[in-house]
């Protein structure tokens, strides 16, 4: 092969490395979100549920605060098996194809190569040491007095993932909607 074609095929897998590198990165970010959402119950059964419901998900309250109607959970997130399993494999193939190209553009070092495919369970590693968090979960209630009925304003301050599901779990919709 040629060595032009070589080197621009070393500098896209170089480019390719680099965001393989951002996206196992991006894999522990926060995503904390703020998000109104309301509800058709009262304040003092929306509590309760989602007080319940929170205690099945394995938070704790952590903090009370009555004069704000303000309540923060605090609970442990587990990182995912199956994503630290993804991203190892990720890293794997991108740096066998790495290790590929360096060995067709540096022949007499060719053997050496494949060895940095050693390297992706860091990946996992870094993954998994950085996924597994105490996460915060801050919310706030106020009610609105309806001519016919009463309802809840929730203010709650969490991870999306965490958001969807308290959604999804209680039958939430958001202000805005």
């Amino acid at each position: 092969m040629d060595t032009p074609i070589l080197s621009s095929t070393l500098l896209l897998t170089v480019l390719l490395s680099v965001g393989l590198l951002f996206f196992i990165r991006a894999a522990t970010k926060d995503r904390t979100q703020r998000e109104q959402l309301i509800s058709d119950q009262d304040e003092t059964t929306l509590m309760n549920q989602v007080k319940d419901y929170f205690h099945s998900r394995s938070y704790r309250v952590a903090e009370l605060n009555s004069e704000k109607n303000q309540v923060t959970f605090e609970g442990y997130v587990r990182p995912s098996w199956f994503l630290g399993a993804f991203l190892t494999l990720l890293a794997a193939t991108g740096l066998a194809c790495l290790a590929l190209v360096l060995a067709l553009l540096f022949p007499n070092l060719g053997q050496f190569f494949p060895a940095i495919v050693l390297l992706s369970p860091l990946s996992g590693l870094f993954y998994w040491k950085k996924a597994g968090r105490l996460e915060n979960v801050s919310l706030s209630m106020e009610s609105i007095q309806g001519q016919l009925q009463s309802s809840s304003i929730i203010t709650v301050t969490a991870h999306r993932d965490e958001l969807m599901e308290l959604k999804r779990a209680l039958q939430l919709k958001d202000v805005n909607f």
